[in-house]
């Protein structure tokens, strides 16, 4: 079973470590940052993402796959996006911390869920906004990664307010992750395995 672990400590508010376009978006820049790198892999696995316009149920995303055939259902995940610039994950090392600056993100993905179920996707990004992505005669590049990680199940102190949950670095968003989360969801095997 995956556990929460306790916070190492106060951060620092999102903007005050990042070299802005323009300071006064910038928390709106990177939802549209990780938003744009989630609808480009999913559009690469044939997946459609729907934005949930309203952060009720502390979703941003719904992922979509079509049916298989006419006699199918299609199948669907939900996805929390947080986008960091104080993190940048060591590849050969098992995982990175993430810490929720609320406790209710944390349990909205704790809780157990029968259907449909939900990920959590944290995007790391360069502290400098115009390092974001690159553009050259062979494509887009955004810099960085998006990770994912199931929280079902998850336990944490009731004390804490801001849990810090592991996320494994083999866990890169891309379109086989995604076809292998919803191939999962769709035979009703655990993501945590």
């Amino acid at each position: 079973m995956v556990r929460a672990i306790e916070p190492a400590g106060e951060r620092k508010p999102r903007a005050s470590h990042i070299e802005a376009v323009d300071s006064r978006h910038v928390t709106q820049m990177m939802e549209q940052l990780q938003q744009g790198y989630i609808k480009s892999v999913a559009a690469t696995a044939g997946l459609a993402v729907e934005v949930v316009p309203v952060d009720v149920y502390g979703y941003d995303v719904r992922l979509i796959r079509p049916p298989r055939d006419h006699t199918d259902e299609e199948s669907a995940v939900l996805a929390q996006l947080k986008c960091t610039t104080q993190i940048v994950p060591d590849p050969t090392r098992e995982f990175f911390s993430y810490q929720f600056t609320k406790r209710q993100y944390f349990d909205h993905l704790a809780k157990a869920r029968k259907y449909p179920k939900a990920i959590l996707i944290v995007m790391t990004a360069p502290q400098r906004q115009a390092d974001w992505t690159e553009v050259t005669h062979d494509g887009l590049w955004t810099k960085r990664s998006c990770y994912w990680v199931s929280l079902e199940g998850t336990q944490a102190d009731p004390s804490v307010k801001k849990p810090t949950v592991r996320i494994p670095t083999k866990n890169r968003v891309d379109a086989d992750a995604l076809t292998n989360i919803l191939d999962k969801i769709d035979r009703g095997e655990s993501l945590n395995d």
